[in-house]
C-alpha cells in the first residue's frame, strides 16, 4: 500500500482510538506544549471500562484529569518531572515521581526497565514521503513512540515541522486523529522584576563572545536575554528553545558560528512558548531537534566549547548543596536536565555551570541560601558539582573552595537582612 492509503486506512476519531488502551497497560503522554489533551479527555472518558492504568509523562499543560481523586482504581499517575498539574496528587500519594535526568528517561523505555503499551503524541502532517514531525517536543517521546505496542497519534495542521532526529513514518502509527487546532502556548514573562534584572545582569558578565547556551523556562532566563544584545557570535546548545531565543536570533546575536558542535546549527529537544517561536522552528534549517538522551547527555553538551549552563534553584545552602525540586518534604518539580548541563559545561573547555536564585522567598521573609537545607530536601546539584551561584547581589565561585571559602562567599551575595544571621549559624557550625 502506498502511505497515504494506510494513512487514511488508520484515520479515526479520538474516541474511537483509545479503545486501544487496555487495563493494566502504561501510557506515555507527550509533554510540553504538544500535550494531547483531545487524547487525554478521550482516555479518561474511558475511566469507568479501565483499571490500573500507568499515565506517564515529564511536564505536561493543562488540567491532568486522571490525578484527580476518586480516578485512583482507573489511572495512577508517574511524574518523570512533577508540574503543578500534578504536584498535589504526588504529594498526597496518589501518583508517584520519579527523581531521573533528562537524559536517562528514553533509556527507562529503550532498556525496558519502563516499557511503555501505548503513546499518546501530538505529531505534524505527514511530507510527501509519510514522514510527520514531532513538531515542538521531541524530548523522550522518540523512544516512547518506537517502543509502543500502540501508538494513538493527533496530526495537527497547526503543528510546525521540526527539523533533526525527529520524524516518524506513518506506517508506524496505529492510529490517527486529524485535527487542525492551535497548539498550547506558554509565554514569557510578561514582566521582569528588578530583582530578576539585576540577577540576569550578574549571570551576563559570566557569559563570554563565542559561548554557546542553555537556559531553562522561568522569569530569570527571560531577563539574562535583555543583556546579550552586545554579545557576539552566541550558539545555542539547549533542552528547551523559547521566543526570547528567536530574538537574539533576528538580532544577530546568535549566529552559532563559533560552536565546536553542530556549528551553524541551534540544537534543541523542545520548544516551551508561544506561536511565534512555533513559526521560527518550522521547517528551519537552522534549527536541529534531538531526542534528550542526545542533548542532554553532558559528554555531548561538553562538546560544545565555552557551554554556558544557567538553571535555577529553589535554596541552595552555606556548604554549596543546591535543592531544585522539592520544599522540604514536599515534591515541586524535578531533576530535570540541570546536572545533564552543570556536568556538561564543567567539562567543556572554558565551560560555565551556573545556578541562579533570588536571594529571599515569600516577600522577603525567608533566605534562599540557607545554613541547612530543609528537612527532607533532595539534592540535585551537589557541592562537588556546583561551581557559580548567582543572586541580585553578585556571584559567588564554589568550584575548588574550601566550606570555609564557600560560606563567605555565598553569605556576601545573601539579602543584607539575613547576613548576620547566616553569619552567626555558620560560626555555630564552625564554618567561619
Amino acid at each position: 500500500m502506498k502511505w497515504v492509503d494506510i494513512y487514511r486506512s488508520r484515520t479515526t476519531t479520538a474516541a474511537d482510538a483509545v479503545k486501544d488502551i487496555r487495563s493494566g497497560d502504561r501510557v506515555w503522554i507527550h509533554p510540553g506544549c504538544n500535550t494531547p489533551f483531545q487524547l487525554i479527555d478521550a482516555m479518561v472518558d474511558r475511566a469507568p471500562e479501565l483499571e490500573d492504568v500507568e499515565v506517564v509523562h515529564i511536564l505536561t499543560f493543562l488540567e491532568a484529569p486522571y490525578v484527580e481523586p476518586g480516578m485512583e482504581p482507573h489511572f495512577r499517575h508517574r511524574a518523570l518531572f512533577t508540574g503543578a498539574n500534578v504536584r498535589q496528587a504526588v504529594n498526597e500519594g496518589r501518583a508517584d515521581f520519579v527523581p531521573i535526568h533528562l537524559h536517562e528517561v528514553p533509556s527507562l523505555i529503550t532498556d525496558g526497565l519502563m516499557p511503555v503499551d501505548v503513546a499518546l503524541v501530538h505529531l505534524s502532517p505527514p511530507d510527501e514521503h509519510g514522514f510527520c514531525s514531532f513538531g515542538v517536543g521531541v524530548d523522550a517521546t522518540k523512544a516512547a513512540v518506537e517502543n509502543a505496542r500502540s501508538v494513538i497519534a493527533l496530526v495537527n495542521q497547526q503543528m510546525p515541522r521540526a527539523l533533526g532526529d525527529s520524524f516518524v513514518h506513518i506506517s508506524k502509527l496505529t492510529h490517527v486523529v486529524e485535527v487542525d487546532a492551535p497548539i498550547l502556548e506558554h509565554p514569557m514573562a510578561p514582566e521582569i522584576s528588578e530583582v530578576a534584572r539585576k540577577i540576569g545582569g550578574n549571570i551576563a558578565s559570566l557569559i563570554p563572545d563565542g559561548a554557546t547556551l542553555q537556559m531553562g523556562i522561568g522569569e530569570i532566563p527571560d531577563a539574562v536575554l535583555d543583556f546579550l544584545e552586545d554579545k557576539q557570535h552566541l550558539g545555542v546548545h539547549t533542552e528547551m528553545f523559547s521566543d526570547g531565543l528567536v530574538d537574539l536570533f533576528e538580532a544577530g546575536v546568535v549566529t552559532n558560528e563559533k560552536k565546536t558542535l553542530h556549528r551553524g546549527k541551534i540544537v534543541t529537544s523542545f520548544v516551551i512558548g508561544t506561536r511565534r517561536a512555533f513559526d521560527f522552528v518550522d521547517n528551519n534549517p537552522f534549527m536541529e531537534f534531538h531526542p534528550n538522551d542526545y542533548v542532554n547527555d553532558p559528554f555531548i553538551v561538553a562538546k560544545n566549547d565555552k557551554m554556558v549552563a544557567i538553571n535555577s534553584a529553589i535554596s541552595v545552602d552555606l556548604t554549596g548543596q543546591v535543592c531544585a525540586d522539592s520544599i522540604g518534604t514536599r515534591v515541586y518539580s524535578g531533576f530535570g536536565g540541570q546536572l545533564d548541563f552543570v556536568r556538561g559545561a564543567a567539562r567543556s573547555k572554558g565551560g560555565v555551570p551556573i545556578i541562579a536564585l533570588p536571594s529571599t522567598a515569600q516577600g522577603g521573609k525567608v533566605s534562599r541560601l540557607t545554613n541547612m537545607l530543609l528537612p527532607g530536601s533532595g539534592v540535585v546539584t551537589t557541592r562537588a558539582d556546583v561551581h557559580y551561584v548567582v543572586t541580585e547581589y553578585g556571584i559567588a565561585n564554589m568550584w575548588g573552595r574550601s566550606l570555609r571559602d564557600r560560606a563567605r562567599s555565598l553569605i556576601d551575595i545573601a539579602h543584607p537582612e539575613f547576613r548576620e544571621e547566616l553569619e552567626r549559624a555558620a560560626g555555630e557550625r564552625n564554618l567561619l
